[in-house]
This record gives structure tokens, sequence and C-alpha cells, in this order.
């Protein structure tokens, strides 16, 4: 890109920064309206996290110059890229841009073709079922813990296949949680204090190392199942002999067997970066996403009614099945406009890899460039009254008015890889929890949202009853 040809419009600086920790205080204590606050001083805002400016875009067509136009200008980088990676190691999400991301992101990509996880959709439903149907009816349930478990339970079962132990499933839950908080503690701190060795820090180093412990022995007892047993006298293989043992290890291996398949060439430490990476993103976003729908869909009896009939005129009495899904177009718009409202990330981050100008702004060399998809998509010259949850904005043209600023996938090359299985769990969670509960209510106060690594709920407790729901009796 060659050099502007005219003088750099002077990029405004957000006001109440403070002397060293310039304005971390405002990151740790409310993020969210502080980004939003952001939009008003400009396009391009300079903000100081500690001594260290960064360069916010409140822009979402700027945005997304920086992610597809002049992507090569914008690599992957930043403080809260560097905190990721503390956790995440090098998988796809957070390895730096060139040829081992072009790589490894080509050996994952067969992985998340429609038709892969399609072979594991029932079992994913199954999966579910069992879960939800195991509820006790009418206890005050933490719905972002739940929502977060059955995700998590969901993508063992998907990725990894069946008769994953037990034990690895209970420590990826209870360590999650507190691996992301002290990730975000990560992004707001300077970084000298981050290296202290502070109890904090040290007993997130801690979980961050069981964490790959129990990676390691998913990934063995992955590789023992699938393992083909010893041959028969005839020289034939148990799997060659019998075709139904051949569909049944192939069905038990999961979407992971892609990557298994590439060990050799990823490395056992890659192969763990890459799991941690889908495993980290399937729980944050997914769980999030659906607590909030759940939350909204209880304070909206219009839209329950809605999905309630959608989802009865296509599976009447029966269970959902896999082939059900595309044939569930409201749920989609209501789980896409959870996404819009909540974020559900709040905050991403590169680094520019050379002077350039954006927007008229001038970002130098090695500066932190900030977006927030939480704020783009509560920018009300895309999205009218963005504080109202309504799923019949992405009616017209499939939300073609405001797809621009929806950015809660990313876009360009780096755009999440998961997506369509992000949409396949969102669909089949929701909908197997309207079929087993027919009518379910907030018990707690209305949850304020906190910037975690997505946007969650502080508090969200609901009961779910078996009775008839009082909104589809109504409409019968």
């Amino acid at each position: 890109m060659s050099a502007p040809t005219t003088a750099p419009i002077p990029t405004p600086t957000a006001p109440g920064g403070l002397p060293l920790i310039g304005h971390g205080l405002r990151l740790a204590r409310d993020p969210l309206p502080f980004f939003n606050s952001l939009r008003e001083y400009g396009s391009v805002v300079r903000i100081r996290i500690g001594p260290t400016p960064a360069y916010v875009v409140t822009d979402p067509a700027l945005t997304r110059r920086v992610l597809v136009n002049d992507a090569a200008h914008f690599v992957k980088g930043g403080k809260y890229n560097d905190a990721l990676r503390v956790f995440l190691g090098d998988g796809i999400a957070t390895v730096a841009d060139g040829d081992t991301h072009l790589r490894n992101r080509r050996l994952m990509q067969p992985m998340f073709n429609k038709a892969h996880i399609a072979e594991h959709g029932n079992a994913m439903i199954d999966q579910v079922r069992k879960m939800v149907g195991a509820w006790t009816a009418a206890e005050p349930r933490d719905v972002l813990a739940d929502m977060n478990g059955i995700t998590l339970a969901t993508f063992l079962v998907a990725v990894f296949g069946t008769g994953l132990p037990a034990h690895l499933e209970g420590e990826f839950t209870a360590l999650m949680p507190d691996i992301m908080k002290g990730t975000i503690r990560q992004v707001i701190l300077p970084p000298w204090i981050t290296r202290l060795p502070l109890p904090a820090n040290r007993a997130h180093a801690d979980r961050v190392a069981r964490l790959r412990a129990l990676i390691d022995q998913a990934i063995d007892h992955h590789i023992d199942v699938t393992a083909p047993g010893p041959a028969p006298a005839d020289g034939a293989s148990g799997v060659e002999a019998c075709p139904h043992a051949a569909e049944a290890v192939r069905q038990q291996g999961g979407l992971f067997e892609t990557l298994i398949g590439a060990e050799d060439r990823l490395g056992r430490r890659q192969l763990q970066d890459e799991t941690i990476t889908l495993l980290a993103g399937s729980i944050e976003t997914t769980g999030t996403t659906l607590a909030w729908a759940l939350y909204e869909i209880a304070g909206n009896p219009a839209v329950e009614r809605r999905l309630r009939e959608e989802l009865a005129s296509v599976c009447g009495d029966r269970p959902l099945r896999y082939d059900d899904i595309d044939r569930l177009p409201y749920a989609r718009r209501v789980l896409q406009e959870a996404i819009r409202k909540y974020g559900v990330l709040w905050m991403v981050t590169r680094t520019a890899a050379r002077d350039i100008v954006l927007g008229g702004h001038l970002i130098p060399e090695g500066a932190d460039v900030m977006w927030s998809p939480y704020m783009h998509q509560h920018d009300s010259a895309h999205f009218p009254d963005p504080d109202s949850f309504d799923p019949d904005r992405w009616e017209a043209d499939g939300g073609a008015g405001t797809r621009g600023s929806f950015l809660a996938f990313g876009d360009g090359r780096r755009k999440c890889i998961g997506e369509n299985f992000a949409w396949v769990e969102l669909q089949i969670i929701l909908a197997t929890v309207l079929q087993a509960w027919p009518r379910f209510e907030v018990t707690s106060r209305p949850p304020r949202a906190q910037a975690v690594i997505t946007v969650e709920p502080d508090a969200l407790a609901m009961e779910f009853h078996s009775g008839v729901s009082q909104h589809r009796a109504t409409s019968m």
C-alpha cells in the first residue's frame, strides 16, 4: 500500500485515561459501556492500556477493511491475542498469519464441512436429550452453567466420539470458567503485573497446564479406542471382516479423526493447541448464546409461541432429528439475534504490520488495533433500536441490510472455522430444550451483561416445568 498523498487526520484520544494504567480501569470496571462510548469520538479512537497506546475501530466498515481488504497489513496479534495464547497456544485462532496458519486451517477444514458434521448430528441430539431430560422440574438452575456443560458434552461427543471417560468431561467443565477469567485478567492488567509470581498468576498457569494434560489424555483415549484390533487368522482385520464394526468405529471416531490422521504433520503440541482452541470456542460462545437466548425467549411470549409452533409443525410429537434443523428458520433467527444483541465477543485485536492509514488515521507499525463485535452490533445506524430483541430484523433478505455490521464470527481469511458446527449445535440444543420442557421462567433478577471472554450474564437462574406452556395453550 502506497503512502497517503494527504496528511492523516489527527486521531482523537478517549478521555479519562489515568497515569500509568491509562484506560485499564475503565476496561476492568465497565468495558462494554466504555467501548460503546468511543463511537462518539470518531471512527478510530486512541486509548491507552497501561502506557501503551491502542487504536479502537468503531466503524464496522473500517473493521471489515482490517479483516478483509487490508488483512495483510493487520496481522494476528495484540495484547488480547497474547493473553489467549497463554492457554490456546498456537491454535488457528491465535497463531500468527503465514504458512503455518494456512496449513493448519486447511488440515482442519474437513472437520467442519456440513456433510461431515451431519454424520454426527444424531449422536449430538441424543447427548443433549439425555442431559436436558435429566433436569429436575421446578428446580432453579444456573442456566449459563447448564448451557456450558451441555455444549461441552455435545462438543466432546461430536469431536472425540462416544465413550470418553466421565472424569475428563467433569474436569474440563470445572477448569474452563476459571481459565477464561484468568485470561481476561491478563488482558486488562499491565504486562509487568501478569509476569510477577503472584498467586493468581501461578493459579492460572497451573490450570492451563492441567487443561493440557487432560487434552493429552483425551487424545490418547481416542487413539486407543479407534485403533484397529489384532488381525484374525484369515488375514482380514476385524473391521474389514465386519462392515457393522467398521461403521461403529467410524461413528465412534468423531470429527477429531481428521486431526489424528494429520498428527505426523502437526505434532502432539500443535494437536493440543488446536483441540484447546476448538474446546474454548465451542463452550464459551455457544453456551453464552444459548443462555441469553433462553432468557430472551422466557421474556418474550410471542417469540416463544412462534418457536414452539414452528417446532411442532416440523416434528409433531416425535423427537428432533438432524434433518429437521434446516426446516427451523425462525429458531435460527432467534439465535442470530441473541448473538447480535450480546456480542458474543466483546474485543478482538490485530497488530499493524507497518505504518498504515485507516479511515484517514495513521496507525503506526506495531500498534495494537482493537474492535468490538458487541459495539458494532449495538450501532443504531446499522441496527435500529439495538437494545431490543427482534428476531424479525433478520427476516428480510436474510438480514442483508445489517449483515455488514454482524461480525460475531469475524470475516476474511481468519473467519471462524467452526461457524457451521456452531449453528448446528445451537439449533440442536435450543430445539431439544423446547421439546423437553413446555414451560420455563426466569427466577432471578434480570441479568447484567459482563465481559469475560464472551459477554456473559452475571447471574441467570431459571425453572423448567413439565406442564403445558400458557403461551402455547392460549394459541391453540
